[in-house]
């Protein structure tokens, strides 16, 4: 019994001493908010999509559905949605999900001929008991979701296969064919938001998934802590369930760059050789603080605040600031 009431009283201090840290620090205690984070260049205009849901009090949820929506269905981005690369076999299919503050998450995979699998895994969340639908069975209820059947491989991103088709020469994930939208955002009402979505690897095997629809690898967000996206070589943030991790390096204390590196550092580790690979992170926290990491120089990824809009060099293991 006294050694319940122990750890009760340690407990209580612990939690007061953690109370007064950031004022004994001289931190401010003020929030940045509303604020969107998302990856690559092409988070820009996403971006300004989910900031005028943000700027209005909307929720984040709303806002990183219409923040991807936008490169989805933008033929000119290749790794997204509508003219994404396709894979051997001629087939563009999409990776999708979503996860809101209240641990609410949905998922399709391997979706086929609909342009926007973000909303359609937003439905997945709301209109099922299941996190993730894949394939035929994911087409299948967005058809009766209401969405239209259409081809989504554009003359551009045929051409391209057809001549890739001649040397079939396998395509790593580098700063040439990196993949996805990973976009996070803190609303006025300071809950978390995330969403991800992509075409996947060029010329990929027929049936793979990357980690772009898996909740803990590619996206995840804790509202008590902060959010974390990926981008790069899907099967490494597989294997090491990624972004679950950056959040839980926050929870830990550390900042979302300092997060974003410490994963980064440890999957180079276990690679071992790890120069040839692309893996990076960007993390979000309840603050509104933001940080990203990755091996290779090269990536970058788009902010959106009251302050207005930046895209920023991430830094790398590699090149230090890119």
């Amino acid at each position: 019994m006294s050694s319940r009431r122990d750890f009760l009283k340690l407990s209580a201090i612990t939690g007061a001493v953690g109370m007064l840290m950031p004022k004994l620090a001289g931190a401010s205690t003020k929030v940045n908010k509303p604020i969107v984070v998302s990856t690559w260049e092409h988070g820009t205009p996403a971006n300004e999509a989910a900031w005028q849901i943000l700027e209005k009090g909307g929720r984040a949820l709303d806002a990183v559905e219409a923040g991807v929506r936008v490169p989805e269905a933008d033929p000119k981005v290749r790794t997204v949605g509508y003219g994404g690369y396709p894979d051997r076999n001629g087939k563009v299919t999409l990776d999708a999900c979503i996860m809101d503050e209240n641990m609410n998450c949905g998922s399709v995979a391997f979706l086929q001929d609909i342009k926007h699998p973000i909303s359609v895994a937003r439905l997945v969340m709301e209109k099922t008991p299941h996190v993730m639908l894949v394939g035929d069975g994911a087409k299948q209820f967005a058809l009766e979701q209401g969405f239209k059947e259409e081809n989504l491989l554009t003359s551009e991103s045929e051409a391209d296969w057809q001549q890739w088709l001649k040397d079939q020469k396998v395509q790593m994930i580098n700063i040439e064919n990196h993949d996805t939208i990973g976009m996070l955002a803190l609303d006025e009402a300071g809950n978390l938001s995330g969403a991800c979505t992509t075409s996947g690897a060029a010329y990929k095997m027929h049936g793979r998934v990357g980690d772009s629809p898996l909740i803990g690898a590619g996206l995840y967000v804790d509202n008590e802590v902060g959010a974390a996206t990926a981008t790069g070589m899907g099967e490494l943030m597989i294997k090491t369930v990624g972004c679950h991790l950056v959040v839980e390096l926050m929870r830990q204390g550390a900042s979302p760059e300092q997060a974003c590196r410490q994963a980064v550092e440890r999957i180079a580790r276990k690679l071992g050789d790890y120069a040839q690979f692309q893996v990076g992170f960007l993390a979000l926290n309840k603050r509104g603080e933001y940080g990203a990491y990755c091996i290779q120089s090269g990536f970058n990824y788009a902010v959106r605040q009251q302050s207005g809009a930046q895209l920023i060099d991430g830094k790398s293991l590699l090149g230090g600031q890119a």
